[in-house]
């Protein structure tokens, strides 16, 4: 088999790993670098603050059970000052762990044991959409009276907030990184962990309740007829 190589940027991408097994770490960077990339690599948060001060990344990619800081208290941590993409690698392999690291901010979560093939390929994906929306996600985007805050998934009406699960913070913000434009429902369930195809549309429908004048007759947050949902921004 072929391994992937990165194409998605017009020059290596630099990457970031963050992992506290070295093993792992020395494996995966040595793979990384034959597949084109640069990587910078740290064994804890510490570490990582270190290079992240230091240097300029296209993406980050943090392993969760690390002692004493873990990925999600790093994720969510730079996620307040940047956009810059963010995977989870974890054993976990619970929905409500997935759920928790995409509504702070990560983009793809992939549980271990993993094919490294599969990381390359997940990447590369991430970084072309980073590149179709020149760069960087809206900080905010508007729909109606509402306001969504992508970086930390709070929604507000008219300036007061509006209480979201984290199922469905996670979900209006896939929706909101690309305002206008239909995303499938498979895509949904993947970068939400919702799992099935099924239960996105079982928050979609909570959703609907939270934001929309009639729920049967949705303005906002619409339905695209055998495809998916688009979030119908200002």
């Amino acid at each position: 088999m072929t391994m992937p190589a990165f194409d998605a940027l017009d020059r290596p991408p630099h990457l970031l790993l963050v992992d506290d097994d070295d093993r792992i770490r020395e494996l995966l960077k040595r793979y990384l670098t034959q597949a084109g990339a640069r990587v910078s690599a740290a064994g804890d948060a510490a570490g990582a603050r270190r290079l992240l001060t230091a240097m300029d990344f296209d993406l980050l990619i943090l392993d969760v059970m690390m002692p004493v800081e873990d990925g999600f208290s790093l994720a969510e941590s730079v996620r307040k000052s940047s956009k810059v993409p963010i995977i989870l690698l974890t054993a976990r392999g619970m929905p409500e762990d997935r759920i928790r690291g995409l509504s702070i901010g990560a983009d793809d979560y992939v549980a271990k044991p993993f094919e490294p093939a599969e990381l390359t390929l997940r990447i590369n994906a991430i970084l072309r959409r980073t590149v179709t929306l020149h760069g960087e996600a809206p900080e905010s985007v508007a729909f109606g009276p509402y306001t969504l805050n992508t970086v930390r998934g709070e929604l507000t009406r008219d300036g007061a907030p509006v209480r979201l699960t984290e199922a469905e913070a996670a979900l209006l913000r896939v929706l909101a990184a690309r305002p206008g434009e239909v995303v499938s429902r498979e895509d949904l369930a993947q970068r939400t962990g919702a799992g099935l195809d099924r239960s996105v549309d079982v928050q979609v429908t909570r959703l609907r309740r939270k934001i929309e004048t009639d729920p049967r007759a949705p303005i906002y947050l619409q339905t695209v007829r055998g495809v998916g949902y688009k979030l119908a921004a200002d």
